[in-house]
């Protein structure tokens, strides 16, 4: 079997899985069940992949698939714990709103279809780590360690974030303290973070245009589906956003403007 026709069957799974959740999401009018199914959604991509290559499994393939295991479950007990017993999402809400009642079935299009498009994208570079049969090197490590980083940065910001919610003396309050004092998003930093640290294991197989997809990763999370989203809510739900917004860093950490020198 080609790697393109692996990656052909592991699409179709995702997006026969995708289908399958859109149903329920229809039954619970509630989109935003697909969110906590996104981590773990490039499980089933990469356990795919090493179930249809038809070469034996390498170091690579089994290494980079423990690493993201370690991350899909990690995000998706995380998101799936957060949305319980708060029904829909704002975001999806909203959409809901604007579409009316022809959101039942844009939803399979703009939610749950596009999001297994975007796994099965993004995921190629597993696709080429699973497959090659070069020896780990230098860039394998570095791409250890960036996914490291960027695995701790994640935790570690939705751990502050978790935390400081269940206080309710913060409710209604800014968070800008810890790593949120550095960057506005060091979930999102972190998530871009390790898919580029994924994305080096992939050179071995693929080459330089694999980089493409933590690219894209990265873009979603800073112009489309990420920041965007979440700050023009914020913006109109929490009074010292504004201010928040203009002495610290979007994305990549740096000092706050008021520490700088």
């Amino acid at each position: 079997m080609t790697l393109f026709l692996i990656w052909a069957a592991v699409t179709a799974v995702l997006v026969l899985a995708a289908t399958g959740l859109w149903v329920v999401s229809v039954r619970r009018s509630d989109a935003s069940i697909v969110d906590p199914f996104w981590g773990p959604a490039f499980l089933v991509a990469v356990l795919g992949y090493l179930l249809l290559d038809p070469d034996p499994v390498r170091t690579r393939g089994v290494l980079v698939a423990v690493l993201v295991g370690v991350w899909a479950v990690r995000l998706g007990v995380h998101l799936g714990i957060r949305a319980a017993g708060h029904g829909e999402d704002p975001r999806y809400a909203a959409m809901r709103e604007r579409n009316g009642p022809s959101w039942w079935w844009r939803s399979l299009f703009w939610v749950f279809w596009l999001q297994a498009t975007l796994v099965a994208v993004i995921s190629v570079p597993l696709l080429f780590a699973v497959a090659s049969d070069a020896q780990l090197g230098p860039i394998d490590a570095c791409g250890a360690l960036l996914f490291a980083a960027g695995l701790l940065f994640e935790a570690v910001g939705d751990a502050q974030l978790t935390a400081f919610r269940a206080d309710p003396a913060n409710r209604g309050r800014v968070l800008d303290r810890g790593l949120w004092r550095w960057t506005r998003h060091p979930n999102y930093f972190g998530d871009a973070l390790l898919w580029w640290g994924l994305g080096l294991f992939g050179l071995a197989g693929g080459g330089p245009l694999v980089l493409l997809a933590p690219a894209l990763m990265t873009l979603l999370l800073l112009r489309v589906s990420g920041v965007p989203l979440l700050e023009e809510r914020l913006a109109e739900t929490r009074p010292g956003y504004r201010a928040y917004v203009a002495r610290t860093s979007a994305f990549v950490p740096w000092f706050p403007k008021d520490d700088a020198r």
